[in-house]
């Protein structure tokens, strides 16, 4: 039993902790408390990946280590979403140099493959599955960068968490197995998957013991052979069988000549902090875009997910997108991408000009600029240096292709599905090209320090949940939990580079907990409103840098099975 007058004194402070962490309207509470560390902070979307991250930190790796020892991980555990047989993107902020750094770890299409191909099969887009879908995974790729750039421990010891669990067994968690019962019909269409990810012809159980010998075996020949083992030895070669099995388009030639690209991240201010995003062939200058035509507001003052707000920040990606359709696309096939006329200051007033307070725009035009949906998962690691690491990986839409490469245990992915048929785009598909991408990392700093490493998983989602994930922090106050926990709102519309531009408003979809005067205000301004389940709203991850104490903040959203963890 608590005495009397100790129970009044923690009264007296959860009273003062409820006014220290005020609770904004539109969410009943914050479900999980912020995960706070001093030496080293992992946060990805699932425990074990955490697990493996923190396992790499403790025993002196840094958090590049950390980082690939939890994406092998978490593609063995969520494989829908991710694997190494999908793409990925990086911001790295190193320490020592006290300098950003942008990898586009991203795969071309094959080069037999163009739009003559599609044209003959009698289809008018890339399909959305199968082995026309296809283009070379960049992740193992991106890891060896990575390595021999930043990292301090060979393969052997961090992809070993990933080999274990593989061997071992891991458990199916919730939301992962929900997804996983769903997908039977796709997983049995082929016996390579079926074999892969199913148990005696069925999906796994939550709560299940499942296994991949498979991926074992592959991650154990990157880990002795590297990247090589991957694009020039048995495992290139066993890609490339199936693929002439089932109709594909690979050939050794497209995995001997993958590269990654190291690039320069691209920024915007926004109330005194920097934002940073990577450049096209990612869809990042979007967020930059959008915040350059909402700082000309004061969203503080119009209130957290307010009607007001809701339709500025609606209108504004409508703007950015516009442009998305426009512009966005490989920059190597498109020297002359106008990104710093996109991103500009000057820009993004003019844009702002065009945007009705009280109407909701039923179309944009693009910028008159002379040149000169998917499964993700996202994951953050800082280490005791506070060397910080923004890393985003996916097979794009759940599953990737629908397609395992014989017996080695992971999806291709299908991003080649993003290329646009439209003769004298920017993103039309071309041999050896990289198509347009939705993954994007995010990394803010504040005088010219890291201070928030964070990213939204989602397809079109992700901008859209960047932006917001930042209003809530830098206009509203809100810690990096409560950030991503807060009700969020969609904009759904045409305007991409495989689908023409947006013509008739689109929809506004927001999640349950939106009040319904502010749905009423929004139909109201002529904004076509309806609710969406959780699972199309992202996946959030955040480390924030606290400048004063120096500790790390940590935080995973209640959208997913993930978690962070520090120490």
């Amino acid at each position: 039993m608590v005495p009397p007058g100790v129970a009044m004194t923690l009264l007296s402070l959860v009273a003062t902790m409820g006014q220290v962490a005020e609770r904004p309207a539109g969410y009943p509470h914050q479900g999980r408390s912020v995960v706070m560390g001093k030496n080293g902070m992992v946060a990805t979307s699932h425990p074990l990946a955490a697990q493996a991250g923190i396992e790499i930190l403790q025993k002196g790796g840094n958090a590049i280590d950390a980082a690939i020892a939890a994406n092998a991980v978490i593609g063995l555990v969520e494989p829908m979403s991710c694997g190494i047989g999908g793409d990925l993107f990086v911001i790295v902020w190193d320490a020592k140099t006290k300098k950003l750094h942008g990898l586009n770890a991203s795969g071309r299409s094959p080069y037999k493959m163009n739009r003559q191909v599609i044209l003959e099969k009698g289809l008018k887009d890339v399909p959305g599955s199968g082995p026309l879908s296809w283009s070379v995974p960049g992740c193992v790729d991106g890891w060896q960068q990575l390595h021999d750039r930043f990292g301090t421990m060979p393969f052997e010891q961090t992809l070993a968490p990933a080999i274990r669990h593989a061997e071992e067994g891991f458990p199916i968690v919730e939301l992962i197995g929900t997804f996983w019962q769903a997908s039977l019909p796709l997983l049995s269409r082929t016996p390579e998957a079926a074999q892969t990810y199913l148990v005696g012809k069925k999906a796994p159980r939550i709560g299940e013991l499942m296994h991949n010998k498979y991926l074992a075996e592959t991650l154990r020949n990157i880990a002795a052979g590297g990247r090589d083992a991957f694009y020039r030895g048995p495992i290139a070669k066993e890609i490339v069988a199936y693929s002439d099995k089932v109709g594909g388009l690979f050939t050794l030639r497209d995995f001997e000549e993958h590269t990654s690209t190291w690039v320069d991240p691209v920024s915007t201010t926004y109330r005194g902090y920097d934002v940073w995003e990577l450049p096209p062939n990612g869809q990042g200058i979007a967020v930059l875009e959008m915040l350059n035509v909402l700082e000309g507001y004061d969203l503080k003052k119009m209130g957290h997910n307010s009607p007001e707000f809701i339709h500025l920040f609606i209108e504004a990606k409508k703007l950015a997108y516009e442009d998305r359709a426009k512009f966005y696309a490989d920059p190597d096939f498109n020297k002359d991408l106008p990104i710093k006329q996109l991103i500009s200051k000057e820009y993004g007033e003019t844009r702002r000009k065009l945007i009705d307070p009280s109407k909701a725009g039923l179309s944009y035009p693009s910028g008159d600029l002379a040149r000169g949906h998917g499964d993700t998962i996202y994951l953050t690691v800082v280490d005791k240096d506070h060397n910080a690491v923004s890393f985003i990986q996916s097979n794009f839409a759940g599953w990737g292709s629908g397609h395992v490469p014989g017996n080695l245990g992971f999806m291709l992915q299908n991003r080649g599905s993003l290329f646009t048929m439209e003769e004298g785009h920017p993103n039309v598909l071309e041999p050896h090209k990289r198509p347009f991408h939705t993954i994007i990392p995010a990394m803010v700093t504040k005088d010219g320090k890291p201070w928030l490493s964070f990213g939204v998983m989602g397809g079109d989602m992700q901008p859209q949940g960047h932006v917001q994930i930042l209003v809530n922090i830098i206009d509203h106050g809100m810690n990096v939990q409560l950030a991503g926990e807060m009700c969020r709102v969609r904009h759904d519309g045409s305007s991409d580079p495989t689908g023409g531009t947006m013509t008739d408003g689109g929809m506004v979809v927001v999640e349950r907990g939106i009040p319904e005067e502010t749905i009423n205000a929004l139909k109201q301004k002529g904004h076509k409103v309806q609710f969406g389940n959780s699972s199309g709203f992202g996946g959030y991850q955040a480390i924030l840098i606290d400048p004063e104490n120096g500790l790390l903040h940590g935080a995973s959203e209640h959208r997913k099975d993930g978690s962070a963890i520090g120490y």
